[in-house]
């Protein structure tokens, strides 16, 4: 269910910081998708958690991340969070932050990395917040269209 709605968002998020033309971004986003989980969600080393509010009956969102061997040691690296669109501004992903960081402490990770597209400045405003850090900074500015 998770990856059957991630691939084609993740096609659009591509299409829209325009690395991808979207003639081919589905494509590209499965076989992305197909890399990182061989498995699907039974994948080693990946975790999958539902957000959940006790009021709501169903999940509010999810959170996925990755066990990454660094040069400084293991880290969880975010692939993904996702709140629901009626869910978001109530302060779900913060507690979701808030519980992963607990997560990673207790696994003997030595941090959490995440990437995230420029155009998602609500994000970027949350990552700052948590007090993440910027690592790498790619720009880019299109001069032509692609097709020419």
């Amino acid at each position: 269910m998770y990856v059957a709605e991630a691939i084609p968002n993740y096609a659009r998020d591509k299409v829209r910081s325009l690395q991808w033309p979207e003639a081919s971004a589905l494509r590209l986003a499965q076989e992305a998708f197909d890399k990182l989980l061989p498995q699907g969600v039974a994948t080693p080393n990946n975790h999958f958690f539902t957000i959940c509010d006790p009021a709501t009956p169903t999940g509010v969102g999810m959170i996925w991340f990755a066990v990454k061997q660094r040069e400084s040691g293991k880290i969880a690296f975010v692939y993904d969070v996702l709140i629901k669109p009626k869910f978001q501004r109530m302060g779900y992903a913060t507690s979701a932050f808030a519980a992963l960081e607990k997560e990673a402490s207790s696994r003997g990770l030595w941090g959490i990395a995440l990437h995230v597209f420029g155009h998602n400045v609500a994000a970027r405003a949350l990552y700052d917040k948590l007090g993440y850090q910027p690592t790498n900074i790619n720009m880019f500015k299109q001069v032509r269209s692609a097709n020419a």
